[in-house]
Parts: structure tokens; C-alpha cells; sequence
């Protein structure tokens, strides 16, 4: 198995600085991409722990990462071809100027470039915008929308998971014009691992397991960022009714969205099958299930796959669709690492096409 000592100095990999080593995202973008022969990891960076191997954290890593830790202002970091922020919010829009000035393109998995409107950032963030100039030119990495976009792009935004979910739930409905984009309701619900790898009540086992919860109901992040991106797409401004739960599971995110017809509009279960069918046949991580199959999220885990069912009530004239992703890989650090496949030219299914991890 290729190591970081096999292939030091080889100028024609592409050269891969994390910002943001020791969170969940971080780790999975080093289980994706270490064992890549395309690539080399050479920077990864921990204030806390910092000159401490990345085996010795990351166990898993062992012979696939022989790199330690370095401090966040590592020079070698400018060398990089790219550079991935695994940060918390706030991190990324302070360094990433120096960054793109230096000639690195970067992807942020945080949401600091998310939302285009800086003001509407400081709003559900509580603090002003670093480099508002550049939320114009960031590019939102969903590359099932903006593929073209993201071949050429100096900065991309990797959508939060959630949002993720929630898109490719919606997108097929929103652009053949069939459904009331006003009465919109996504209730999905995630492991977690969504809340990231830190010390907190509300993450211990004993606070999670057994117990099924609601949070913000009165408002969620990923809000803004899913209602801008729907917009984009629909004819009308979205009204969405969103509700995030917290499930006793470590990964994984289950969203029912329910979409009502519009008025006037007639169809059935085929005919709104069809268009999730032709949407995204050409989609390699994106699986429309045959009728009447329901995905679990067991089904994703570990992968990079996205499974997509769709129902009809006639009763009450509404699709009922259900997504399953992997909240880590999907909706974080493998498409991440699918908009690098883009940018860089190599292939966009490179090291991503695994099979979820059963049981």
C-alpha cells in the first residue's frame, strides 16, 4: 500500500495540505485519500496537537499516514496544490486570502462560504464576514449542480449535509416545475457524528442513546444555506419547513421531504419516478431506487453513494421522498473530495467508489 514515504518528492502528484487534522471530516479525508496513488498528503495541521504522530490519534491510519501534526501557520502549506479546511466555522475565511494569493486552490468543508450574502452570514453565524469579496467567486460544491463550475474553481464551498440531502431530495421536482415550492417540509435526521468530534453533554452515550430528539426548530444553519441553493432552481421563492434530528446512531442521515403538487398539476408515482430516473442517470454516486424499495442508512455507510426513493399520496396529492447519505463522506469529506476529483482532473469517481461497510 502506497505511503507518504513511497512517493516524497514525486513533482506529478497533486500536493494535499488539512487544515483541521483531528475532527471527524479530517479523518475521513485521510482514509480517502492517503491510500491514493494520484495524490500525497503533505501537510496536516493541529494547534493542540501539534509535533504528536497522526497514527497515534488515528490509529487506523497506521501505514497509510506517516506524517505529525504541524502548527495551522506551516509555510509548506503555500506549496500545496490545494488545501482542505476540516475547521469550525470562522477558521477558513481568515486564511484563505493568503492561501489563493499564493496560487492554492482550496475546498472548505466549514460553512464560512456558503451563503453568498455576507450580512445573512453574520446573522446566523454572530459574526461579521472576514472576506465578504470572495463569497461572489466561491463556488457551492455540489457538483451534481455545478460540476462545470467546479472544474475551474479557485475556492469551492463543500455543502453542508443536510443541505445535501435535502437538494438532491427536491432538485428533480423543483426543475420540472410540479410541485407547491411554498409548502415545502424536510424532516431529516442525523447521527452524531454530525455534530463533530469535541468534548460535549449532549454527545455522551449515555445523553444519545435510547432517545430520539428534535433541535433547532427555530431555526437550523443549514436553513439559509438550503432555501438559497432551492432558489436557484425554483420558480417561485421556496417556503421550507425544516427539522433536524438527532438519532442514536455514530453516521448517517435519513431525510423525508414531503412536496405537495402544485395546483392544476396532474401526475402519478411513474411519471414523478421518471424524473428522478433521467436526473440522475449519468450520476455515479447518486442511486434512484425501484419503486416501492425504501433505503436504509446502513445502505450508504462509508460511501460516497447517495440512495433516493420516491412515493405518492393521492389522498393528499404529495411526493414523499426519502434520501439516505453518509453524513461524513457524501455530506462532508467524500465530496469534498469529489469536487478535488473535478479540479484537478482525475476522474471524478477516483477513490470513492466503495461499497458501504455492512453490518
Amino acid at each position: 500500500m502506497l505511503t507518504r514515504s513511497d512517493v516524497k518528492g514525486d513533482d506529478s502528484l497533486v500536493k494535499i495540505g488539512i487544515i483541521g487534522g483531528t475532527g471527524y471530516t479530517g479523518v475521513e479525508l485521510m482514509r480517502l485519500l492517503g491510500p491514493r496513488s494520484d495524490a500525497s498528503i503533505s501537510v496536516i495541521t493541529s494547534r493542540e496537537l501539534c509535533g504528536t504522530p497522526v497514527d497515534t490519534l488515528f490509529p487506523n491510519l497506521r501505514g497509510i499516514i506517516d506524517l505529525k501534526f504541524s502548527e495551522p501557520d506551516n509555510p509548506a502549506l503555500d506549496e500545496c496544490d490545494v488545501v482542505f479546511f476540516a475547521t469550525p466555522h470562522s477558521v477558513a475565511m481568515q486564511r484563505v486570502p493568503k492561501l489563493l494569493k499564493a496560487g492554492v486552490r482550496v475546498i472548505d468543508l466549514s460553512a464560512d462560504f456558503r451563503l453568498k450574502d455576507a450580512d445573512l452570514w453574520q446573522r446566523w453565524y454572530g459574526m461579521r464576514h472576514e472576506c465578504p469579496e470572495l463569497l461572489a467567486e466561491a463556488v457551492y460544491g455540489l457538483p451534481e449542480i455545478n460540476r462545470d463550475a467546479v472544474i475551474n474553481a479557485r475556492l469551492v464551498a463543500v455543502p453542508g449535509c443536510y443541505p445535501t440531502a435535502v437538494q438532491l431530495g427536491l432538485l428533480p421536482l423543483l426543475e420540472n416545475k410540479v410541485i407547491a415550492e411554498d409548502r415545502l417540509i424536510a424532516d431529516v435526521k442525523s447521527g452524531v457524528s454530525g455534530a463533530g468530534r469535541k468534548a460535549s453533554v449532549d454527545g455522551l452515550l449515555a445523553e444519545v442513546a435510547e432517545s430520539v430528539k428534535a433541535y433547532g426548530v427555530e431555526g437550523h444553519r443549514h436553513f439559509p444555506e438550503i432555501c438559497q441553493e432551492l432558489n436557484r432552481v425554483s420558480t417561485n421563492s421556496v417556503g421550507l419547513v425544516f427539522v433536524p434530528h438527532l438519532v442514536p446512531m455514530i453516521r448517517g442521515i435519513l431525510a423525508t421531504l414531503y412536496a405537495p403538487l402544485r395546483a392544476g398539476v396532474e401526475s402519478d408515482i411513474l411519471e414523478l419516478h421518471g424524473m428522478f430516473e433521467r436526473r440522475y442517470r449519468k450520476e455515479s454516486f447518486i442511486e434512484v431506487l425501484p419503486l416501492g424499495t425504501l433505503p436504509e442508512t446502513r445502505d450508504v455507510r462509508g460511501s460516497n453513494r447517495c440512495e433516493i426513493s420516491i412515493s405518492y399520496s393521492e389522498q393528499s396529492r404529495t411526493a414523499i421522498i426519502i434520501v439516505v447519505e453518509d453524513n461524513l463522506v457524501k455530506g462532508a469529506s467524500g465530496q469534498a473530495i469529489q469536487n478535488f476529483n473535478l479540479m484537478f482532473g482525475l476522474g471524478e469517481t477516483t477513490g470513492l467508489m466503495l461499497p458501504a461497510l455492512l453490518p
